[in-house]
């Protein structure tokens, strides 16, 4: 792949966005879908990777530029990787307190020994929304989850995420270790690699 110096994020997610561009750096201008589509395609796949493909494919072609994809979610051990796919509608809205109160509730006699879980993120980059060759990253981040929200920063699920190594929950970790330690930054470090960034 010749290097990129610009590619489209496809996301609407400011704080997605946000992340990417911080752990990419200055060598890639990182872009979002919003600027030439307000569509979203519907992510019919079954795994992260396979929507993580959906949407690389649609941002491509809206763009005409390069895109990167991310699907992740949350996977509950105890719950058979639920929400997984689902977990930005989990609840049914994209609500990160509504679907963080779901949560709970589904969990609510589920002891600590069995509250284990991962983020999980997905990568797919691809050159062109056709390409055969698209390249697909992917980054867990292990945990488990906590029985009430913890700390206000982060999005999504992070409030109740404990992160054991360092003693805290996701969402009162520094926006520079998060980027150091998430499943994202797994999977980016691994797309840097594949880039030659790293």
């Amino acid at each position: 792949m010749k290097a990129l110096t610009e590619l489209v994020l496809a996301s609407h997610n400011a704080g997605k966005l946000k992340e990417l561009q911080a752990m990419l750096g200055d060598c890639i201008k990182v872009r979002s879908v919003a600027e030439f589509s307000d569509h979203e395609p519907e992510e019919t796949g079954l795994s992260f990777i396979e929507n993580a493909l959906i949407k690389a494919r649609h941002a491509s072609q809206v763009s005409g530029l390069p895109a990167l994809a991310d699907d992740s979610g949350l996977a509950v051990d105890a719950l058979g990787g639920a929400p997984g796919i689902y977990s930005a509608r989990y609840a049914g809205v994209k609500d990160d307190a509504v679907n963080n109160a779901k949560l709970l509730e589904v969990l609510r006699e589920v002891p600590d020994a069995e509250r284990s879980a991962q983020f999980v993120c997905a990568l797919a980059l691809v050159r062109h929304a056709e390409d055969p060759l698209p390249i697909l990253c992917e980054g867990l981040w292990h945990g488990r989850i906590l029985h009430e929200a913890r700390g206000d920063g982060g999005f999504g699920y992070d409030p109740l995420f404990w992160v054991e190594e360092q003693g805290c929950a996701s969402a009162e970790l520094p926006a520079e270790l998060k980027n150091r330690l998430s499943h994202r930054a797994r999977a980016m470090a691994q797309l840097k690699q594949r880039l030659g960034l790293a």
